[in-house]
């Protein structure tokens, strides 16, 4: 019986006792009945003066409506809004609200309630889906009812791997989807994470991760759409627009220059960013500028780094300069969890706590978000405005801020989720699996196939041996971010399956993720144990009956994501050994990298025979591997991250300066694969590259086309990329930059033409006097396969200059 199938036979036995109550009345509409004079036909008395007020009124522009409800509400009625209530279990003991809650601080409203029943912590009421809302529904009507004000909350929750729920959809972390170069399959992702976060009665997600991560060993790259700034800005655009049609707040995050912490080091870190000035802003900025001034995200999360000497959720630079003033953001910014706190505690740039608080809202932090009771931010913010410290004009408008965003959702107007009983259909929905199916496919990446070992021809094989510590593994692509309670196949059980009786499939684990004295063997190597050259024996025992291996390796949760950095990109543990031992046999081996981060797998680029890079591919993925080691899935992804020979290389990484990554005498030299980097089994072949006009002015586009045909024997996909340099420049630009791609499916024989728009922003650059602009000159096209092999090259001139009337200064 699984945890899901328990949680919903004890709800519904719940509710069938009678043990919870809840307002519901005729099928399945939710109905509030505490004070049913306060609901009319178009609006909501929600302070119970028996009128409608300004702020009630829906006819009303927005603006109006913010000044009209700020003019009525008290001290503490405003700084309760620049709060964080995280739900139950974490800081809320209860699911619903009880007689205490009015000697709580929240007696006078909250900002957003963060994570309530959403399955991290706990099962109770996150399963099934209209239990949930209707608690949902009864938290939203105790502030709608019984506070003052009426003021609606703002229910926040993760999904970055879909709706982080119970039975939502599963999709791959977000390294995966990067490497599927599809903005369709984004879009998509975030339009389904949106429906389902909604459906269950959240408002507000924090999604899509914005982070470039420019450095392998930093943790979080897992959850990131890759190392250029263009890929992330695309990517991450989609999704933020598809959540935010849905009446759903896109809250992005990391702001800002949060993944390149110095080393790579993360944890308690987390600090002294190693980047300069002018490339946080051509590099590590331009997905939340994106996100902000085209997409118009409405939510931000203050990372926990400085920069410069300065933290981010302390900096009025980076929170009201840039972010409001330069990126015209309109929402409301939260802390990252101890941000606001790590302004005094860790940074030591404030006295105390209380001083940490008046810098951050005074630098424009919107909403304090942490794992405690949140009267330990509201009362010292009350004491700041009392005494003159922090003026009511910046309380106003923080508050502003948060009501904007409130009012935006609806939620003042239609607080409740009126059908609980609907919101569980769109848990059910085969269309979303297919989704889900196809992200799986899209994320893999074939990175080696050694004269065209894959795929494999069935009738010719007998026995297969799949090993590996992640052969069996069905835990990778949970995330605490992600959908709760999904299960799904093992590459194991995916290859038995489809398989059936016609091959005989063996498994060995052969070895774990890590030795036992990881992570010191990371620096001093270990000889197994008993125990362990037990497991390695045993698979290279099955390895000299089997035709061919497929070994399942590379990380785990454990040693990849948030606080996980690392000092090495080996294979950690015995996995190289076990590798090595199985080839001693004969044994031809394929190898499948299932992993959070690129890996300095030198060893076995050179003796394995095919190498398919994963990720951690969500719930389809073992299913994908399985049809692609047998023909029946060609994979089309590429490398969102360059994989660097050795971790002395780093920063080894796409875009680069010219001759960074030129030969020495006394190294390593070169890239293990580069960025866009990812093989077919079939072929393509560009021509006929249009670039018109051939000279332009710095306001005008360029249109850009290229023919692109599958010269082999078997459907494919091709991720078609564009690149461009600029000859000669002010300052110094990057060797190549990506400014366009499409992911196209062709039939063999099959021809079609890609076309591109470059725009005067995709030409523009920051000069020496920190100015956004384009300058005039040649302008280099490059179209290929990856950001090293070109296919298609042309050259097109501006003739003139263009400034965008935003200037950059090093005043943080």
């Amino acid at each position: 019986m699984t945890n899901l199938y328990k949680i919903t036979i004890s709800v519904l036995i719940a509710l069938f006792l009678g043990f919870i109550v809840f307002p519901v009345q005729g099928k399945g509409k939710y109905v509030p009945f505490k004070i049913k004079s306060m609901y009319h036909k178009d609006w909501i008395d929600l302070n119970k003066n028996g009128k409608m007020d300004p702020y009630e009124n829906p006819a009303l522009d927005i603006e109006l409506r913010i000044t009209d409800l700020l003019n009525r509400m008290t001290l503490e009625e405003k700084t309760c809004q620049l709060a964080t209530l995280y739900g139950y279990p974490r800081v809320l003991k209860d699911t619903l609200p009880t007689p205490e809650w009015k000697n709580e601080v929240w007696k006078d409203g909250i900002g957003n309630i963060d994570e309530h029943c959403n399955g991290n912590k706990s099962d109770q009421c996150s399963w099934p889906v209209s239990y949930h809302v209707k608690t949902i529904n009864e938290v939203q009507r105790w502030f709608v009812e019984d506070t003052r004000l009426g003021i609606p909350v703002d229910f926040t929750n993760e999904g970055i791997y879909g709706a982080c729920v119970t039975g939502a959809t599963l999709f791959p972390a977000q390294c995966g989807v990067g490497a599927s170069w599809d903005k369709d399959l984004v879009s998509q992702i975030g339009n389904i994470t949106a429906i389902q976060t909604k459906a269950d009665g959240y408002t507000n997600v924090y999604s899509p991760i914005l982070d470039v991560a420019r450095d392998p060993r930093w943790g979080r790259i897992v959850e990131s759409y890759g190392e250029d700034p263009y890929l992330v800005s695309q990517l991450g655009l989609q999704e933020v627009k598809a959540i935010q049609k849905n009446r759903v707040v896109s809250t992005v995050k990391h702001f800002a220059a949060y993944s390149i912490p110095i080393g790579g080091r993360d944890g308690m870190t987390r600090t002294d960013p190693q980047i300069s000035f002018r490339e946080m802003h051509t590099l590590l900025l331009p997905p939340f500028r994106t996100a902000f001034e085209v997409g118009h995200a409405l939510g931000t999360m203050s990372s926990y780094n400085d920069y410069d000497g300065v933290p981010v959720t302390g900096s009025p630079y980076f929170l009201t300069e840039l972010l409001r003033k330069d990126y015209g953001f309109k929402g409301y910014v939260v802390s990252d969890s101890n941000a606001l706190i790590y302004i005094w505690s860790k940074h030591r740039v404030a006295p105390d706590y209380k001083d940490a608080v008046r810098q951050a809202v005074q630098a424009g932090m919107n909403v304090r978000t942490t794992f405690n009771d949140p009267s330990v931010f509201i009362k010292p913010l009350r004491e700041l405005v009392g005494e003159g410290s922090l003026s009511m004009e910046t309380l106003d408008a923080r508050v502003s801020d948060v009501l904007r965003v409130k009012y935006w959702t609806g939620i003042f107007d239609r607080p409740y989720i009126n059908d609980p009983e609907a919101s569980q259909k769109t848990f059910l929905n085969p269309d979303f699996e297919k989704v889900s199916k196809r992200a799986s496919y899209e994320a893999m990446t074939l990175l080696k196939n050694e004269n065209h070992f894959l795929p494999l021809q069935r009738e010719k094989i007998k026995n297969i041996l799949i090993a590996g510590p992640n052969a069996m593994d069905t835990t990778l692509s949970v995330s605490r971010y992600g959908p709760k309670q999904i299960s799904y196949k093992s590459v194991v059980s995916a290859f038995r399956d489809k398989l059936g009786s016609d091959i005989n499939v063996m498994y060995a684990k052969g070895c774990d993720i890590v030795d036992k004295s990881w992570p010191e063997s990371e620096i001093i190597p270990s000889e197994p144990s008993t125990d362990e050259w037990k497991e390695i024996n045993d698979a290279v025992e099955k390895a000299k009956k089997a035709d061919v291996a497929i070994l399942v390796m590379g990380e785990n949760n454990d040693i990849v994501g948030e606080s996980k950095s690392r000092t090495s990109l080996d294979l950690t543990g015995y996995q190289q050994l076990l590798i090595d031992k199985i080839q001693e046999t004969g044994t031809p081996v394929v190898l499948v990298l299932m992993n959070g981060r690129p890996l300095t797998i030198n060893k076995a680029d050179k003796t394995c025979q095919a190498i398919i890079e994963a990720w951690f591919p969500g719930k389809y993925g073992s299913e994908a591997i399985a049809d692609i080691v047998f023909g029946d899935y060609n994979p089309g992804g590429k490398l969102n991250f360059t994989f660097p020979k050795s971790v002395g290389q780093i920063p080894m990484c796409f875009p680069y300066k010219p001759n960074t990554h030129s030969s020495a005498k006394t190294t390593v030299n070169g890239v293990l694969y580069p960025f866009g980097y990812g093989l077919s089994f079939t072929s393509f072949a560009f021509s006929n590259l249009k670039i018109n006009p051939m000279k332009q002015k710095a306001e005008g586009n360029i249109e850009v086309s290229v023919d692109v045909k599958n010269t082999g024997e078997m459907e494919g996909d091709e991720v078609v990329q564009l690149y461009i340099k600029d000859e000669v420049s002010s300052v110094v630009r990057f060797v190549k930059e990506l400014r366009g791609f499409e992911r196209i499916h062709l039939q063999a024989g099959e021809t079609k033409t890609v076309h591109f728009t470059l725009t005067p922003k995709d030409l523009q650059m920051l000069d020496r006097n920190m100015k956004w602009g384009v300058e005039p000159g040649w302008f280099k096209i490059m179209i290929g396969s990856s950001s090293e092999d070109i296919r298609q090259e042309g050259r097109f001139e501006i003739t003139s200059q263009k400034a965008f009337n935003k200037s950059y200064t090093n005043d943080k």
